[in-house]
């Protein structure tokens, strides 16, 4: 089990009780709470991506951090979202191939849409996150439809 205790926790006053955690195997993780001292992980979480190119840099870039973030809510029974919010005409991962990186004029280096798309099906195999795409003006009804369970995998996005 992984716990949050809140930051204002007074380091070194609360000893025992992270012995006790630690001898139950009860991982904590510090972080500040809007009330209490202690909660657990949600069930379920949204990282928003701000568009294409933010979600391309986590998975090259930033990959290691990214896939860590990924493992930690897998590890915590948490299900992670990641809504990326995208002006181009993609409804769905099957659709990512279509994106054109525009970087690839400047860098080889550049990731193309279809090796982008390989990945996110690679990272929803093997640590069961799941990408959704919505219009930037939709981002806000997207992520109450996420949280609250209206939109779940294997159902059709539709329009975004």
């Amino acid at each position: 089990m992984i716990l949050i205790e809140d930051t204002r926790q007074q380091s070194g006053k609360h000893d025992l009780k992270h012995r006790q955690f630690e001898e139950m195997g009860v991982q904590l993780i510090r972080c500040a709470l809007p009330f209490g001292d202690y909660a657990v992980i949600p069930e379920v979480s949204v990282d928003t991506k701000r568009n294409m190119d933010e979600i391309a840099m986590n998975l090259t870039a930033d990959h290691e951090r990214f896939r860590h973030e990924c493992e930690r809510a897998r590890d915590a029974g948490c299900m992670l979202f990641i809504l990326v919010e995208t002006e181009w005409d993609i409804n769905s991962i099957d659709d990512v191939h279509l994106w054109e990186n525009p970087r690839s004029p400047l860098s080889s280096k550049a990731i193309s849409g279809a090796k982008l798309e390989k990945i996110m099906k690679t990272m929803e195999r093997r640590y069961g996150v799941r990408f959704y795409f919505c219009r930037p003006n939709n981002s806000a009804q997207y992520i109450v439809k996420l949280l609250s369970g209206e939109i779940r995998r294997g159902e059709e996005q539709g329009n975004h």
